[in-house]
């Protein structure tokens, strides 16, 4: 019917996370539809997810790209919004993502920047390497995105025109250092079966390099230093990740 307002979906992908989902959820509820994505959860994160999504699925995937494209899948607004469930979207950014499809053309893409913290502290610059972002693609036209099959930090395909929203998604990155450890860990082992998988081409003598050179990306062009010590930290495990995936690889056997 002529003169409808678009559809928006919004998807959100969760493995064990009762201690946030209800919260991101809740931000939601602006959108049409809610769809869930459960990968082997074991906690409360279904009780949630049946009391506030429109439609569950529950499965288990490997390949976090394969997992991202199977909720894209079971989308079927005109527009579908991504959000993790560390993340939140504001009141603003809600009433910004309605006006911004209200009239838009497609196929077609939006960055949104991000908020990022740290326990309770925001942590504005730095973010980079595969270490957070700054602003990524969350907001898009059916069809306008498709994931790789990488185990993390998937590529993407995206189609039409690039566009920019201007309010911030909140995003709790890590709780503590300890938790951004533990997540160092989480990401060389997922790269290091990546490179198991389909070979690779790295050697121990750029990944040496890129200690240097993703630490400076990170703690100097992206302006980490005015965030003291933080911005350090995370230019610290910006750098090592690679590095410790390579080393993984070459010295695990899973």
């Amino acid at each position: 019917m002529t003169g409808m307002p678009p559809r928006l979906s919004a998807l959100v992908v969760a493995r064990n996370e009762e201690r946030q989902l209800e919260e991101c959820l809740t931000a939601l509820r602006f959108a049409d539809e809610i769809v869930v994505m459960l990968d082997r959860c074991t906690d409360g994160s279904k009780a949630i997810a049946d009391r506030l999504a429109r439609k569950v699925i529950e499965g288990a995937w490997e390949i976090e790209g394969a997992r991202r494209n199977t909720g894209l899948e079971a989308c079927t607004g005109d527009w579908i919004l991504e959000v993790d469930a560390d993340e939140r979207v504001p009141p603003a950014l809600a009433e910004e993502i309605r006006a911004a499809i209200a009239g838009a053309s497609a196929p077609a893409h939006y960055l949104i920047p991000f908020d990022n913290y740290i326990g309770k502290r925001l942590v504005r610059y730095g973010w980079g390497g595969s270490w957070g972002v700054a602003a990524t693609t969350r907001l898009f036209s059916r069809g306008a995105k498709r994931w790789g099959d990488q185990r993390i930090h998937p590529a993407v395909e995206l189609k039409g025109e690039e566009r920019w929203l201007k309010t911030p998604m909140i995003h709790y990155v890590d709780a503590s250092i300890s938790d951004m450890l533990r997540r160092l860990d989480r990401y060389s082992s997922a790269r290091a079966r990546d490179m198991r998988a389909n070979g690779t081409k790295e050697t121990f003598g750029r990944n040496f390099r890129r200690l240097f050179t993703r630490f400076f990306k990170c703690y100097v062009r992206r302006k980490g230093y005015k965030e003291g010590y933080w911005g350090f930290l995370v230019a610290l495990m910006a750098a090592l990740w690679p590095m410790i995936a390579w080393l993984k690889y070459k010295l695990e056997d899973e």
